[in-house]
């Protein structure tokens, strides 16, 4: 667990102040913006070492949303011109990354989202409260639940970030996959004269070129962009103004209408609020969609990475009639091995993708009546499915395709001593007679 997620030290040290909860007195550390919420959730799950700061499109997204809401509640009078100020301030702040290190719940919680929300709250009241000449803690001028999640639950405040910080995260990946198929086309290009051995189940098939298959690569993955672009219109209703459960207690419905104004104009997307927003808060299904289209992507990436292994297996004793880039030496003990490192190193993140999607899929039906306090680990999951595939992607075009070269000698050598060549006087003789060609081809 990262030190700084321990507050042990913290409580031994006279830097820190005493702040107070529902539950009691809490010890912070005096140099965080954080409160006392926040720092029972870091003691309470010690469990990943990994912190929702490393979820930064969720960090930003649900910065959006308190602005949002601090803009809607002064409309409605039920905040101050200075508060709202101070607040937006924050939110600017921490969306610019000047708070990143506060966020240090880790990404396994309790409470279907209340702890990172809390975290949200607590940092933006503190550094609002500093804006108005107030000290952090208690005394603050600025309250986390009365200023900051006015008119606001974790159900609904929460719920609408992480579907927002959807869309920036898809749209990251979708870039990747775009520069991964325009580096596959351009070796299509390269390789479009190369003729070469078409094969279906291992075996001989037809000639075809090494350029077709290179482009048929880039094809696959331009088609999966175009699904990602699809899915983003999923994430863009949401239930901000439902508060706890959908029914909208704490908060007026001029409020929601105010919000999600507030919210499309601030971060650009044309949001929109659910139709039915007790649904809406519980409802997973465009998670599990949209991870079920990761998983079809990393099925394809995983194709393409073990035809380059296999395409490039030898370099004596297999097909190798591709030569990937050497990359490391592939043995401590065989001397002159070189492993496809780039293929394999793609193949072991589509298949951790393969079980996030098993993950979102348990935690999306765990759900009980009227919320889903499993929502932390689907968005967890997700997320880091769509930052594992990106680096994997760009790692494998930047490091193994660029480098590609083809062995067209050896393409040209299986291609004329392989029986594809049949199949085109099928038309011409028959199917027998073209069989019986084959097997005294076969037979020597």
């Amino acid at each position: 667990m990262d030190g700084e997620c321990n507050l042990v030290e913290d409580r031994m040290s006279s830097d820190s102040r005493i702040e107070y909860d529902p539950l009691g007195a809490v010890s912070v550390p005096l140099d965080r913006y954080f409160g006392a919420q926040t720092a029972r959730a870091i003691e309470n799950f010690p469990i990943s070492g990994i912190a929702i700061r490393s979820m930064p499109f969720v960090i930003q997204a649900l910065a959006h949303v308190k602005m949002a809401a601090a803009q809607a509640n002064f409309d409605e009078g039920l905040l101050s011109e200075a508060k709202r100020d101070a607040i937006l301030q924050a939110c600017q702040e921490v969306l610019a990354g000047k708070y990143d290190e506060e966020f240090l719940v880790d990404v396994f919680q309790g409470g279907a989202g209340t702890s990172t929300n809390m975290n949200m709250n607590e940092v933006l009241a503190n550094r609002a409260s500093e804006i108005l000449g107030s000290a952090r803690g208690q005394g603050r001028l600025v309250h986390p639940n009365d200023d900051v999640n006015r008119s606001q639950s974790t159900n609904d405040a929460y719920a609408t970030a992480v579907r927002l910080s959807m869309i920036p995260a898809s749209r990251a990946l979708r870039d990747a996959l775009a520069v991964l198929a325009s580096a596959l086309n351009d070796k299509a290009e390269e390789f479009g004269g190369i003729r070469k051995l078409g094969r279906t189940q291992l075996q001989d098939a037809v000639p075809m070129t090494l350029g077709q298959e290179f482009a048929a690569f880039a094809t696959t993955l331009l088609e999966d962009c175009d699904r990602l672009i699809e899915t983003e219109r999923l994430f863009l209703e949401v239930n901000l103004g439902g508060t706890a459960i959908g029914t909208g207690v704490a908060a007026s419905s001029s409020y929601r209408t105010r919000a999600l104004g507030h919210l499309a104009k601030n971060t650009g997307l044309p949001v929109v609020g659910c139709k039915d927003l007790l649904e809406a808060s519980w409802d997973m299904g465009a998670f599990m969609l949209h991870m079920g289209l990761l998983k079809r992507t990393a099925a394809k990436l995983s194709k393409i990475a073990n035809d380059f292994r296999l395409l490039s297996s030898g370099p004596r004793g297999g097909i190798g009639e591709i030569i990937l880039p050497a990359l490391q030496p592939g043995s401590s003990l065989m001397p002159g091995k070189i492993n496809p490192v780039a293929a394999e190193a793609l193949n072991q993140v589509c298949f951790y993708v393969y079980g996030m999607d098993t993950t979102v899929g348990i935690a999306a039906e765990a759900g009980q009546l009227q919320l889903n306090a499993m929502e932390p680990v689907i968005v967890f999951s997700i997320h880091n499915a769509m930052s594992l595939l990106r680096n994997a992607v760009l790692s494998f075009a930047r490091a193994c395709v660029e480098g590609v070269q083809a062995n067209a000698a050896r393409c040209e050598a299986h291609l004329t001593s392989s029986t594809a060549f049949a199949t085109e006087l099928v038309a011409t003789i028959g199917y027998e007679a073209a069989a019986e060609l084959v097997k005294e081809k076969l037979a020597g």
